[in-house]
Order: C-alpha cells, then structure tokens, then sequence
C-alpha cells in the first residue's frame, strides 16, 4: 500500500518577508550620542535665532519711522490679521486702535524667545496712557542657577526652554477717562463656567490683553512672532486671510459708537504726472 504524503500548509502570511525596520534596536550608547547631537542641533539653532533677531532692529527702527508717517498703518495691519481681528471685533477696540501709531516688540537681550511688547497711541478720548505694554519675562528654573554659558551665551537649561513653564506675563493698569467707557469694562473677558478649563468662554474686548496677566488666547505670540516681522505685508493685505466684512459681524453691541474708521486693505495713491 502507497500513502501519498502532501506539502503541509503554511500559515496564513508565512511566506512574507519579515520587515526589516521593525524591532530595530538601540544601544544607550547610540541613544546617548543622539541626544547630545540634538542638543548641538538646538544650540546651533539658538544662537541664529538670537543672531537674526539681533539683526534684524536696525531694519524694524527703519521701518517705524516710515511706518509712522503713514495714516493708520499698524491699525490696518493688524486688522488684516484674521485671528488679532476676530480678538478685537468690537467697533468700539477698533475705533481705540484707530488711535495706534506705533508698535514695538523689544527682545530680552539675553532670552530672545521673550519680549514686551509696546502700543503707543496718539491723545484719544478712551485712556490717558500714550503707551501700554505688556511683557512676558523669562524666569529661569531652578537649575539655571548652576549652568556655566558658553561663548555665545547659551545655557543648558535654555535648551530646555518652555514656554507654559518659563514665562511669566505681566499686566498694565488703563487709565480709563471716563469709566463708562472703559472697554475692559464694556466688554470684560467671561470666564468658562466649568473651573477646569482654563480657556474664557468669550475674550471680550481687546485691550483685556492689556489689563489681564494671563494671555490663554496667545495674542501676545500672534503679535511678537507673526504680525510684527511681516508688518507691512499684513498691512498691505497680502497675509492674514480673508479680510472680515463688517456686515456680517454680529458681535457689535448697540452701545457701541456709531463712529467708521476705514481699516481696509490701503489703495495706492497714483502719482500725478509733472
């Protein structure tokens, strides 16, 4: 009697190839030097961020004062930014913004990652302060206490930098001419119901920017980080999105002043012929 033998089955998968990337081992030696790489990576990164900003203020003086010889020009710009508008959607803030003349954010010299920044403003009928400011100041950890700086001034702990940790903002008191119409007043930030959500439920009105330390909606980094470098982009209309209709707003109050400003995307002037 013959008894015919037949290939046994293979499992289902059995004849593919085993990936090579997976389960690729790493030595704590190996792991280590990349870790000291990277940290060479941020240094390096550091020190031309600081150098870049360092110079980069001779060319934004140049641009302050052409900037302040032109009607209007950071109020259009930061306008033109959609989410700084949407943070001062009141008619009221944009009528007080009217007034800006001048923005400035100065680096901390030895943290260029912090910064204050400054509003200067013409005589208006709101507040008699000609500037308001606001500064998010570093403050080192603990540790930093024993860290040597290099040549460039780069610590260990500012590669370990962190921003929710190692910020501190401040607040600036308004002087308000008439409480009536203190904006922070007329339209305050409303805090959310539930305690364990650190985000307001509404902003209220822009200059609660100002006048309250926290700043959980990041204007501060939208102004220092985005609008500022790019001003005269945002102020041209060429960044910053769709421009917001006005008619479609539906957060103005019927409090608010009836009084236009023209904050659109600025028409050049053509030049009459000699």
């Amino acid at each position: 009697m013959v008894v015919k033998t037949g290939k046994k089955r293979a499992s289902p998968g059995a004849d593919v190839e085993k990936n090579p990337l997976q389960n690729v081992e790493l030595s704590d030696e190996d792991a280590q030097k990349l870790q000291d790489i990277q940290k060479d990576i941020q240094r390096a990164e550091l020190v031309l961020e600081r150098r870049a900003q360092q110079a980069l203020v001779p060319v934004y003086e140049k641009r302050r004062a052409v900037a302040k010889s032109i009607s209007k020009f950071w109020p259009v710009a930061l306008m033109n930014h959609t989410m700084f508008a949407f943070h001062a959607q009141h008619n009221i803030d944009q009528i007080a913004l009217s007034y800006l003349e001048d923005v400035w954010v100065a680096r901390d010299p030895k943290e260029s990652r912090c910064y204050t920044i400054e509003f200067y403003f013409k005589e208006n009928p709101y507040f008699s302060d000609s500037v308001l400011k606001k500064e998010f100041k570093y403050v080192a950890p603990p540790s930093a206490s024993d860290d040597a700086p290099d040549a460039d001034g780069i610590t260990s702990s500012m590669l370990d930098f962190s921003w929710e940790r190692d910020v501190v903002s401040s607040a600036t008191k308004i002087n308000w001419k008439d409480a009536a119409n203190a904006l922070t007043k007329l339209h305050p930030r409303v805090a959310e119901e539930d305690d364990e959500d650190d985000m307001p439920a509404e902003s209220g009105s822009f200059f609660n920017f100002f006048e309250i330390e926290s700043d959980p909606f990041e204007v501060g980094v939208l102004i220092a980080n985005e609008i500022f470098p790019e001003a005269t982009d945002y102020f041209l209309g060429n960044m910053g999105g769709d421009e917001l209709d006005s008619d479609d707003e539906d957060s103005e109050d019927d409090d608010d002043e009836a009084e236009e400003i023209d904050l659109e995307k600025p028409k050049s002037k053509k030049q009459k012929k000699n």
